[in-house]
This record gives structure tokens, sequence and C-alpha cells, in this order.
């Protein structure tokens, strides 16, 4: 999600802050029948709001250094995976096992089984009557990689000439990092479900179309007009004061 779609949700909040510093400095005269937009019922929203937008910004936070953290520990797996398949290979196993091993590198590696066509290749095959559709096989995702990394060991497992010295290279320590890989990715998920309902809950409070802060900040502006006109000194200090909707 953009920063710049995040920054407009604190730019309404800020906004609302404003109108209510507006709205309490005209005294008195403000003093709506709907009580959902007195003073002491926007302030309360406006403490809400502030609330949700900061809890957002907060397991942004979060987030940001959980992706980060994952994205460390998942950069040395290409290359180790590719020592791993050489380690293999140099353990005089079997053809079968080569192979089935080299599937699981490709994709550790994120390589097409078959390669991708090149423009002049594409534009070859359409002279030819022929639709080109070619879909990425890119398998680069974490998900991915985690599925190909635990095959890889699964299926070394099943070789007793794979047994190398380097300890890095070893079944119970790709078994450990395959865990801690696990572990991260697991890690992003669950703040991700975190900051995708901490979104949904301050949309709720800011956007809802009955009693959200943007609904009741117009509202608020509406009865100004009502009181003050449209061409009042009063009610051109709030006019200008701007909420952007967001369909929920």
């Amino acid at each position: 999600m953009s920063k710049t779609y995040e920054t407009g949700h604190a730019k309404n909040v800020a906004n609302f802050e404003m109108l209510i510093t507006y709205l309490t400095s005209f005294g008195s005269i403000y003093n709506p029948s709907n009580a959902s937009i007195n003073l002491t019922s926007l302030n309360d929203k406006a403490k809400v709001a502030r609330a949700v937008t900061e809890q957002v910004n907060r397991i942004m936070g979060a987030n940001s250094s959980s992706v980060a953290d994952r994205a460390k520990a998942f950069e040395p797996l290409s290359k180790l995976s590719t020592r791993i398949f050489n380690a293999l290979k140099a353990s005089s196993v079997t053809t079968a096992i080569i192979e089935n091993a080299a599937t699981n590198h490709r994709k550790l590696q994120g390589r097409r089984a078959t390669p991708k066509l090149t423009d002049a290749e594409k534009q070859q095959v359409a002279a030819n009557g022929t639709v080109v559709k070619q879909i990425s096989a890119s398998q680069q995702s974490f998900d991915s990689k985690l599925d190909s990394l635990e095959k890889q060991i699964y299926l070394l497992s099943t070789s007793p000439k794979y047994n190398p010295n380097e300890n890095d290279l070893r079944l119970d320590t790709l078994t450990k990092l395959h865990k801690d890989l696990l572990q991260k990715n697991s890690e992003v998920i669950l703040i991700n479900a975190e900051l995708s309902n901490a979104r949904i809950n301050r949309n709720n409070v800011l956007y809802n179309q009955e009693d959200g802060m943007v609904t009741l900040a117009l509202n608020a502006k509406d009865y100004s007009k009502s009181i003050f006109g449209t061409t009042t000194p009063q009610y051109k200090q709030i006019s200008g004061i701007l909420f952007k909707k967001v369909k929920m």
C-alpha cells in the first residue's frame, strides 16, 4: 500500500482536529441538535481516529522490520542451494536423485524449466499463426522457496551418501535453517494479518457512512453553513478544510 494512500488518512485526521478547533472558537453559537456533531462527540471521535491511525502506523513499522528480517534471512539461500547441489553431485548418488535435486535447486534459484521466449522468438511464432501466452513461472515467493527447500532436505535425507563435512551443508543444519526461515515467514504473515485488521478498523472509524469521522466532519460543516451562511468570515474559516472520502 502506497505511502501517499496512508498519508491521506493522516491528513484527514489532522484536518478533523483543525475543524474542531475552529468550531470550538465559535463558542456557544455552535450548538447542533444532532448530538453526534456536538463538540463532545467530535472530540471523542478525534481521539479514537488519532488512536487507530497511530495503531496502523505502529504496526506498519513492525511489519517493515519483520519483512526486512525475512528478506535478509532468505538472501543467502540461492548461493547455499548451489553449494548443496554441487555437494550432492560430488557424493556419487544416483542419476534419479540428481535429477530430482536439480528440480528443487532450479525452483530455489527461480529459473524456468524451459527458457522464456525472446521478443524475436515470440514474433516468429506469432507469424506462424500461433498465439503466444507465457505465464511467469518464477517461484521466488517465500512460500515456494520454503517448499522447495523442504523437498530438497527430504530428498537429501534418503541418500546416506550425502554426508558433507561442511557444517552448513549438513542435514541437521539445513533442517534448523528451514525451521528458522519458516518462523520468519510465519511472523510476516501474522503481522500482515494484524496490519490488515488494523486498517479495516481505522477505515471504519474514519469512513463509515453513518458515523465515520469524515461523515461527521461534513455534517458539522453543513451545520455551520446553516448558522453563518456561505459568505461569512466564520464559514470561510472552515470551508477550505477538505476531507477525502475513501470507499470501504
